[in-house]
């Protein structure tokens, strides 16, 4: 969808659909104002026989208003109140969009400076409207022989007064940046896992290389982590006939004296739960489970596409995670690249196994911050649901910068403690570390295991497990979530 920013009068625009809004009480945004002037009080007339109240998603279409360009007018209501919030707002555009993919024009206008949201300015409200468009327009259609129809809405003109031209242009590029990452994000994760396996995303990684000058990119492959001493990573991925791989993206968009931002991510393709075998039921979600690498992605596709005056690393652990008989036994104990030993109670604790060697191989970037991304537990979707993601870390000024960017992103998360008493449950009369701490905090203590690697730099680990994906029904997939929060972060880092 082309998406173009004018700063017009609304009423002298050709289109097939002008979008403007409407409160309860008959209260006539400006856009609505003038169109009913010029309509002969058309809009007004509507309004006193009852037609449409005002409340929030209410709308009504108006066709073949006289003395306009405009071929229809959809009116949208916007309740009583004089700002909506983030979740009543992208209702509103969810049902613009619905309404207008429903219709046969090819193009819309919608008059952005009319729609007022709380806590948020012209560039936060853009970003968030652009957003929700593009989250509507996602398909993933790749394996129906039946293809999605072509979509008749081609292009969307966002109205703005000319003051604020400026702060929407830049809103709609980063907005667009985003959803491109996150519809990256959500293809891989939705991708079967049959295909979608370690091997397949080196391949992404390469391809993003080729595209990409400052992007250097390196695969490596099995031999190369026991050269590195990563016997945990290894663990994981020996019960599988598909290879590990430790994929490393290195963006240069900063100065060279500049450190990196790390990101680490999970990416187990198909978790099984190995020996501690997985319930069937709802194990094809499974797939899902690499949703940490696969949100890194996106997020790096959003840098390039913004190129940022930054420098950030990507670092994924890749494997999966199955029964034979060359996988990891409960009782087993491994040596991490760390050098620390851990006891493998539970195999169905894998990602952090993964990631604990992936989040030593960070230090030698002499990172400014690290921050992993993985669908870790599933305590946090006990403790959270699947609305907020779980944040935690050994760094306070970082964690506030993260739940900073997740509030105006709209893509929030939520702090959990990372007290010392808890790294008590995690302790083996065996090893240095269990690989699990028993069934209470199971969100905090899968924390105090990777937080044992992660000493040397400041560092705040995502659960995403909640967020990452919809379980059931037709909604089924991937969310593309957190790239807005991670974006947001480095769009702050970069003072963009």
């Amino acid at each position: 969808m082309e998406l173009v920013v004018k700063s017009v009068s609304p009423e002298t625009l050709k289109t097939a659909t002008l979008v403007v809004a409407v409160g309860e009480g008959r209260a006539l945004s400006d856009a609505a104002k003038a169109i009913d002037v010029l309509s002969g009080g058309a809009i007004a007339a509507v309004l006193k026989r009852g037609d449409l109240a005002g409340k929030v998603g209410q709308s009504l279409l108006l066709h073949n208003l006289p003395n306009l360009k405009a071929e229809r007018v959809l009116l949208v209501g916007t309740g009583k109140d004089a700002e909506l919030s983030d979740r009543q707002f992208k209702k509103v555009i969810s049902g613009v969009l619905s309404i207008l993919k429903g219709l046969g024009g090819t193009d819309a206008v919608i008059a952005v400076d009319q729609l007022a949201v709380k806590n948020r300015d012209t560039y936060g409200k853009t970003r968030l409207l652009v957003e929700t468009l593009a989250d509507g327009e996602y398909v993933f259609d790749r394996f129906k022989t039946q293809k999605a129809e072509p979509k008749a809405l081609k292009k969307v003109t966002l109205l703005t007064d000319k003051l604020s031209v400026a702060d929407v242009e830049r809103a709609a590029a980063h907005a667009q940046a985003i959803a491109a990452g996150m519809a990256f994000t959500r293809d891989l994760g939705n991708m079967p896992p049959n295909l979608c396996h370690p091997t397949y995303l080196g391949e992404q990684a390469k391809a993003l290389g080729k595209a990409y000058k400052n992007l250097k990119v390196e695969v490596h492959d099995e031999k190369k982590l026991a050269e590195l001493g990563m016997g945990s990573f290894l663990a994981v991925a020996q019960g599988s006939a598909q290879p590990p791989r430790l994929i490393v993206m290195n963006y240069s968009g900063g100065k060279k004296s500049e450190q990196p931002f790390v990101l680490v991510g999970k990416g187990i393709t198909f978790d099984t739960g190995g020996i501690s075998i997985k319930p069937a039921a709802g194990m094809d979600e499974m797939k899902f489970d690499m949703c940490g690498a696969a949100s890194v992605f996106g997020t790096l596709r959003a840098v390039l596409e913004l190129q940022l005056p930054i420098n950030v690393v990507c670092v994924l652990a890749c494997a999966e995670n199955m029964p034979s008989g060359t996988a990891t036994r409960p009782g087993d104990i491994v040596t991490t690249m760390s050098g620390q030993t851990v006891e493998i109670l539970n195999t169905d604790a894998e990602g952090r196994l993964v990631l604990c060697d992936a989040l030593t191989y960070a230090e030698r970037f002499k990172p400014q911050a690290v921050i992993d991304i993985a669908t870790l537990t599933g305590a946090c979707v006990v403790a959270l649901g699947g609305h907020t993601s779980g944040l935690l870390g050994n760094n306070d000024a970082l964690i506030n910068q993260l739940l900073d960017a997740g509030k105006l992103a709209d893509d929030r998360a939520w702090q959990l403690p990372l007290f010392d008493e808890y790294q008590e449950q995690l302790d083996s009369p065996f090893a240095d570390i269990a690989n699990i701490g028993g069934p209470k905090g199971g969100t905090i203590t899968a924390a105090c295991f990777l937080s044992r690697f992660t000493k040397a730099y400041e560092w705040a680990h995502l659960d995403i497990a909640g967020t990452a994906w919809l379980s059931g029904g037709k909604d089924k997939g991937a969310t593309g979530r957190p790239v807005p929060l991670l974006t947001q972060y480095l769009l702050d880092r970069a003072g963009a």
